[in-house]
């Protein structure tokens, strides 16, 4: 029905954070300046970008597949079961379930994926042996 809702709603939040942190950020090495010598980490508005990705990504996939079965449609209220009062609850309960259990697993599977890159981007770089320097 409406499932899609609370992931777009969650992706239109952490949009509006990244393109102020992206800001903050630029701002912040452009004052640095070319001091900065450590080895080349991503910003976190860049893995911010990558949970923007699953959540507009899932929830364009959502409505596309909602238009397909036709629960919505390009008149108003555009949600077939908002135009009924018994149906809205129904809906609502949807999304309050359904939504936000997507939206939570989505941001748990990000969560993981920048634990992941944070532990890789600490770890040493693997050292050159002789025999490839040579090569």
């Amino acid at each position: 029905m409406a499932c899609f809702i609370a992931p777009a709603a969650e992706a239109v939040v952490t949009t509006v954070i990244t393109k102020r942190l992206e800001k903050k950020e630029k701002a912040a090495e452009a004052a640095a300046g070319s001091e900065n010598t450590e080895a080349k980490r991503l910003r976190f508005s860049d893995k911010l970008k990558w949970l923007n990705r699953m959540l507009w990504g899932g929830s364009a996939l959502l409505a596309f597949e909602h238009i397909w079965h036709g629960e919505i449609v390009p008149w108003f209220p555009f949600l077939t079961r908002a135009a009924d009062a018994s149906d809205r609850a129904e809906m609502l309960t949807e999304i309050a379930t359904n939504g936000i259990a997507m939206s939570l697993l989505i941001t748990l599977v990000w969560g993981i994926m920048v634990a992941v890159t944070g532990r890789l981007e600490k770890s040493p770089a693997p050292e050159e042996t002789e025999e490839e320097a040579l090569s």
